[in-house]
């Protein structure tokens, strides 16, 4: 199976490529800095699903065209959200796509330089690690811009990487981090300076991780998924459907395709 999606001027919106036992998955997408469409969600997804089926593929490195890794979910595809049904689908959707991600049997390593955001930031905490260039820029900024929430199991999975406290300090402040500041917070492991050297690092990292025993590696991110996925157990449609139902979310997704302020009234 073959992923290729197409943008207007039938420039592909998710490039892939595999060399050296390495799959590289790369969101092309550079006018809306890789705002991901429900197609590219999908897209990364079933390229996870491939990769088991690929003896020459033993790690996987996902990233961004140079600007930017993902500036979260394409906003317009929010309009037609509605009903508490689409809520739920809707995040559903996202959670089978990150799923997909973090139970590929193969090791996954998100290069990460330029925005990072939303949506998109949660494919890179999907990925087993995360490496990024040190004027990344990475967040959550929901509350300043859509007035939504993430899922009970994002937040398990952001608190189980950063702490509940840098959770906080990330949604409530709305501010996006640099690199060398995710790197404190424990969000990547190790910066570079520059996109080149990025993905040359993450190159050189994958072929590290592809060399070593999969049985080990594979036993060790499922252990660490079991463990976290406990905390994922407990309900959150209700917050949820409260965000993506509210005047407050319309009033979010009009004011940033306006590129305006919203006016938040808490309803």
């Amino acid at each position: 199976m073959s992923v290729e999606l197409k943008k207007q001027e039938d420039e592909p919106e998710l490039l892939h490529a595999v060399a050296d036992n390495v799959m590289t998955i790369t969101l092309n997408r550079p006018r809306t800095r890789n705002a991901l469409t429900y197609a590219m969600y999908e897209g990364v997804a079933s390229l996870c699903a491939e990769a088991l089926n690929r003896e020459d593929v033993r790690a996987i490195i996902l990233t961004g065209v140079p600007r930017a890794f993902a500036a979260g979910t394409d906003i317009a595809q929010f309009r037609d959200l509605r009903t508490r049904e689409d809520a739920l689908a809707y995040e559903a959707k996202i959670e089978r796509v990150v799923r997909q991600i973090e139970d590929c049997a193969r090791p996954t390593i998100a290069a990460i330089s330029g925005a990072c955001t939303g949506g998109g930031a949660m494919l890179a905490v999907a990925c087993d690690l995360r490496i990024a260039t040190r004027d990344a820029r990475i967040g959550f900024p929901i509350a300043r811009t859509l007035g939504n929430c993430l899922s009970v199991a994002n937040y398990a999975r952001l608190e189980s990487l950063i702490g509940a406290a840098r959770v906080k300090d990330l949604v409530f402040t709305a501010r996006l981090i640099s690199g060398e500041e995710a790197a404190n917070a424990g969000f990547v492991s190790e910066t570079v300076d520059d996109h080149a050297t990025l993905m040359a690092r993450a190159r050189e990292l994958a072929l590290t991780i592809a060399g070593h025993a999969p049985l080990t590696l594979q036993a060790t991110k499922t252990a660490l998924h079991r463990l976290r996925r406990r905390a994922a157990e407990v309900d959150g449609d209700d917050l949820v459907t409260a965000c993506y139902l509210s005047e407050d979310f319309r009033e979010g997704i009009e004011a940033f395709l306006a590129k305006r302020q919203p006016a938040w009234r808490g309803k």
